[in-house]
């Protein structure tokens, strides 16, 4: 499948890295966000798993991967008016928006604020809020670290979203991947996430919505996920059992074709 790596030029006033997959003509574009402190890598073994047909784009958010590394501008909200103008300068239209962790964050609110570049929605370990006790005490952790950001610290925390073991090249990759970003990055893009409030938004999301999760995910618990999907008008849940806080790093077949159906279901 033909993939390049390029970099859009935004309105926002950054470049962003992003990977474009498949046909560039395609009835489906599906985008993908990645968490914290990850990189549009973090989508590679969904990439590899979707339909052909399909046209995928995930990116770099600022700060992380080689995207552009600005003083600011690491608020949710920020985040998300840098991929709502990625879909409009790459000149995608109506693609379902795929967010991980903190990208379903991001995700959720290009939904919000711009309804008229996404057909769909689906979110990946999220939950309403992400300001609870296990997150205050990675921020606490990170508020103390030198820069770069220390190898053993970002695979034990890339370790501790695990339930199911990953290839070993993929995660030594993700590792190297979220070192890229500087010590100040992984502090606001965190402190931005704990800081986001948009409880009272989620019922306004009209894209039809799919909702992934882990049954064991060790960041956001079965009740957190859950109470996403039932905030969100029309919204199915799907939970894997024996799955983290990443699915599509332990199952991405899996992911890959809930998706698909998904795209064909709606």
């Amino acid at each position: 499948m033909d993939t390049t790596a390029t970099r859009a030029w935004l309105p926002t006033g950054v470049g962003l890295h992003y990977v474009d997959q498949g046909p560039p003509v395609a009835e489906e574009t599906v985008v993908l966000v990645h968490g914290w402190p990850d990189s549009a890598y973090s989508h590679h073994r969904v990439l590899a798993e979707l339909p052909a047909e399909h046209r995928a784009v995930t990116m770099d958010l600022r700060g992380f991967g080689d995207s552009d590394r600005p003083p600011g501008g690491y608020a949710i909200d920020d985040l998300a008016a840098d991929v709502a103008a990625l879909v409009e300068t790459v000149g995608l239209a109506g693609v379902t928006l795929v967010g991980h962790s903190m990208g379903s964050f991001v995700a959720r609110r290009v939904a919000t604020q711009r309804p008229e570049l996404v057909r769909r929605l689906v979110l990946i370990g999220t939950a309403v809020s992400a300001d609870n006790a296990v997150l205050r005490e990675v921020a606490d952790l990170v508020r103390d670290l030198p820069d770069p950001v220390p190898a053993d610290f970002t695979r034990e925390f890339a370790a501790s979203t695990l339930h199911l073991p990953v290839p070993e090249e993929f995660f030594d990759t993700l590792v190297d991947e979220s070192r890229k970003a500087p010590t100040r990055v992984w502090r606001a893009a965190l402190a931005g996430l704990l800081e986001v409030d948009d409880a009272a938004e989620l019922e306004r999301i009209a894209a039809p919505t799919l909702v992934l999760g882990g049954e064991q995910d060790a960041l956001f618990t079965i009740a957190e996920q859950t109470a996403v999907a039932a905030a969100i008008p029309r919204a199915r849940l799907t939970l894997y059992p024996e799955t983290g806080h990443c699915p599509n790093w332990e199952r991405p077949a899996r992911v890959a074709a809930d998706i698909s159906a998904f795209l064909r279901e709606t």
